[in-house]
């Protein structure tokens, strides 16, 4: 067979010839189009004639096929050649004013507190928002005598703790100076303090016993040492959001958490360590540490949290979570995390990552010191536009028998399950409680992150722009300022694709919960990870059991330049389970916890050597 032609038509001789002369006819039909749109004539300004897309002033530096051609490489949108000619002869007057906001001369400077105008309601239509009441009962049980050490005391979780001050046999002063011992000593070793507020602390709790002994108590926080993460807002005390450019920042007022915990006579004593900017668990000063295993991080970004709360240097502590960063430290620190449904505690004061992923919450020893801390710290303050009203319903002696658990059944047989998971799996039915196995469709639920990037590369754009991102300690690819920059580049027509699939998601959730009372998931599993913090869904991480370890843990990429230390024999350390409630259950949630809790039975050992 031959690849010749008839030389009669002038075609090409060969296949080469051919595409080269084609190649060539393309080109110039689009330099043919370019030139056209480039002498196309002004807009029209005859009296009632209505404006039209793309005959703006042309603004912006020049740009042509090529420039488009190698942008179609980001966004995996191919062209044809004339196409692309085309978009590029009309950019600068119909695309490059659209950038006008932040590169025009009428550029606008949109301030910190500035929400979005489009707001996400973790509800769907035609659900229910939780419980039409509000009901909340503590447990009664005696807590016992008071310790005798000061580190029995100090490891005593917030529901004893309470009780032995409000009857006066330990007095708020007492128990801030043994947490702030505890700090002393043992903070060198875990970097999880970013400012220590000794003196305010001590003024605070003196001002608790005076109350006290007025008898005037305010209720189970009251006179309780707390630690805030060090992006929740303290009147005249630095939050730093742990990334060198705020390392000096003072803001004038309380986050409305603050202020809550204030009105319940909390204590604060300390602000806690967050990966800078709130990734991971390496912020200005260093590297967090896991108490039980010093030579890992102890996981972020709510780093300082967890190595506090489980070492015992406060009662309690409220961390964050945008994509895991309650849950994971919870895991790795052996502690119970809490992260509270979307909308039911006002951010207002707390450094925004992403507005519509963003929620805080109690990182605590035990389960209903995390109801107890959720109780003083739930419900609208009529600023944060996204958090809306709620009630929550907990009654601590309420049986959990007849719940029905759902799971997945494959995930719990691959990793990152673990035998501990399987267990708690087993444990559903000694607590008389009905497993259910249930089902997610198999999407790329990864995909969601678009959102997240696009959000937290806004939230931080002028830093990005500016460059003082260049000063945060880690640069590597899988850190914040190489995301800032990327997100520059995503799609906006993804990000609302995003936004539609984000919908269909809620609505599998939905489907799911419809179901079952709460499911039971290995924490750590990336797609309930996402789906749950994207549909708001409330989270509990709690101790299960332990495991062993070969290798340190990394929140990290991988780098082989900097292999993570191994360990013969392997080292034991706590693993958790988390439960997922429906919308605005925390409280069923947490007596399901607290059942599953008294069942595991391990939430009391403490770190060795703390």
């Amino acid at each position: 067979m031959s690849n010749s032609y008839d030389s009669s038509n002038a075609s090409p001789k060969s296949r080469r010839q051919f595409l080269a002369q084609s190649a060539l006819a393309v080109l110039a039909s689009a330099a043919a189009v370019e030139e056209a749109a480039a002498q196309a004539p002004p807009p029209s300004t005859t009296p009632g004639a209505p404006p039209a897309f793309g005959t703006a002033p042309a603004v912006g530096p020049e740009v042509n096929s090529a420039t488009f051609a190698e942008a179609e490489k980001l966004v995996q949108v191919p062209l044809t050649a004339p196409h692309r000619a085309e978009a590029a002869t009309n950019w600068r007057n119909a695309m490059a004013p659209l950038y006008e906001r932040r590169t025009g001369p009428r550029r606008v400077a949109i301030p910190d507190d500035i929400q979005p105008f489009s707001t996400i309601r973790s509800v769907l239509p035609g659900q229910l928002p939780g419980p039409n009441a509000n009901r909340f009962i503590r447990s009664e049980a005696n807590p016992g005598p008071l310790p005798s050490s000061d580190r029995e005391i100090a490891f005593a979780p917030v529901s004893k703790l309470s009780r032995w001050i409000e009857a006066r046999k330990l007095t708020s002063e007492r128990l801030t100076n043994i947490y702030l011992a505890r700090i002393h000593q043992f903070n060198p070793k875990l970097n999880c303090v970013i400012t220590l507020t000794a003196d305010h602390a001590l003024e605070q709790a003196r001002a608790a016993d005076r109350e006290i002994a007025a008898g005037h108590y305010r209720g189970p926080l009251h006179g309780i040492p707390w630690g805030a993460k060090d992006l929740l807002d303290t009147a005249g005390i630095a939050t730093t959001y742990g990334a060198e450019p705020f390392r000096n920042r003072i803001p004038s007022a309380d986050a409305t958490v603050t202020e809550r915990l204030n009105q319940a006579g909390a204590v604060l004593i300390a602000k806690l360590s967050l990966g800078a900017l709130a990734l991971n668990d390496i912020w200005f000063g260093g590297q967090t540490m896991n108490p039980w295993l010093l030579d890992e991080g102890s996981s972020g970004s709510s780093a300082g949290p967890g190595a506090a709360t489980a070492a015992g240097l406060v009662a309690f502590s409220i961390g964050s979570e945008t994509l895991g960063s309650i849950t994971s430290p919870a895991m790795r620190c052996g502690i119970t995390g809490l992260r509270p449904t979307f909308g039911r505690v006002p951010r207002t004061g707390a450094m925004t990552l992403c507005w519509s992923l963003d929620k805080l919450g109690p990182m605590t020893r035990t389960v209903e010191d995390s109801i107890l801390v959720l109780n003083a710290i739930t419900g609208p303050d009529g600023r944060d536009l996204a958090c809306v009203q709620s009630h929550l319903d907990f009654d601590a002696a309420s049986p959990a028998k007849g719940l029905r658990v759902g799971y997945i059944p494959a995930w719990m047989k691959e990793a990152p399950a673990t035998q501990v998971d399987r267990s708690a799996l087993e444990t559903i039915h000694q607590l008389g409680m009905t497993p259910v196995e249930v089902s997610l469709p198999d999407w790329s639920y990864d995909s969601l992150e678009l959102i997240l990037f696009a959000e937290s590369a806004a939230a931080f754009e002028d830093l990005t722009l500016t460059h003082a991102v260049d000063q945060l300690r880690v640069q590597v690819p899988d850190a914040w300022p190489n995301s800032f920059r990327q997100s520059r580049f995503l799609s906006a027509v993804d990000l609302v694709q995003a936004d539609r699939l984000r919908r269909m998601v809620a609505q599998q959730m939905a489907r799911v919960m419809e179901q079952v009372e709460l499911l039971l998931v290995p924490s750590l599993r990336d797609e309930m990870l996402t789906i749950t913090n994207f549909t708001g869904h409330p989270s509990l991480t709690l101790r299960a059991g332990f495991v062993q370890v070969a290798e340190a843990r990394s929140d990290w990429a991988p780098d082989p330049a900097h292999p993570l230390p191994k360990f013969s024999p392997p080292r034991r350390v706590p693993h958790g389970v988390t439960l997922i409630g429906r919308l605005f259950e925390e409280g069923r949630l947490a007596q399901a916890a607290i059942a599953f809790e008294s069942a595991f039975n391990v939430s009391m050992e403490t770190p060795p050597g703390f």
